[in-house]
């Protein structure tokens, strides 16, 4: 007799969760598909990222190969696999904590940095005559939603879910 948590699709998800090296891999491509997404956007819609947008992207470059290899090991080794996944929890965590701010800027619920959502301080050079006249895209603007939802806002909602995956992965039972 099978228990009723191990079958059908429930079962499949935890026994996906389970494994430190499936758990890994979901946040590699979890990863490399949020940054796709983002350079999608920037190439072929047009979207310019703002500074803030560039800083979310951080911690998911850093999650890919992080990812990739805690797979690799963690066939070998999953105990080493599972501590591995904190690191991963840790960097979706403190991305979404970015993409939080940064939908917050947005929404106006706090100050942004002046870099990206005030006026810059007038300095005379030609060097900042040159620099006045690029646009930098503002970290307050969001350039694109979808329900009402900004990238930034989409971008904590991924990197909170890859977050708790990792977690799970981390704490499930051999």
């Amino acid at each position: 007799m099978t228990h009723p948590r191990s079958s059908g699709l429930a079962g499949s998800v935890s026994a996906l969760l389970g494994s430190p090296v499936l758990v890994a891999l979901l946040i590699a491509l979890g990863a490399a598909f949020a940054l796709a997404s983002a350079w999608y956007f920037q190439l072929v819609v047009g979207l310019a990222p703002c500074p803030l947008c560039l800083d979310q992207r951080l911690p998911y470059y850093a999650a890919v190969p992080i990812g990739l290899i805690l797979a690799l090991v963690g066939r070998t080794r999953p105990g080493v696999a599972r501590w591995g996944l904190w690191i991963l929890a840790a960097l979706m965590a403190v991305d979404a904590g970015i993409a939080i701010y940064h939908a917050g800027v947005e929404w106006r619920f706090w100050e942004g940095p002046t870099t990206c959502t005030g006026t810059a301080p007038q300095v005379v050079t030609d060097i900042m005559a040159a620099i006045k006249t690029t646009r930098v895209p503002r970290c307050d603007e969001a350039a694109w939603r979808l329900f009402g939802i900004s990238m930034a806002g989409w971008n904590a909602l991924i990197a909170l879910a890859l977050a708790a995956i990792a977690v799970k992965g981390a704490t499930a039972r051999r």
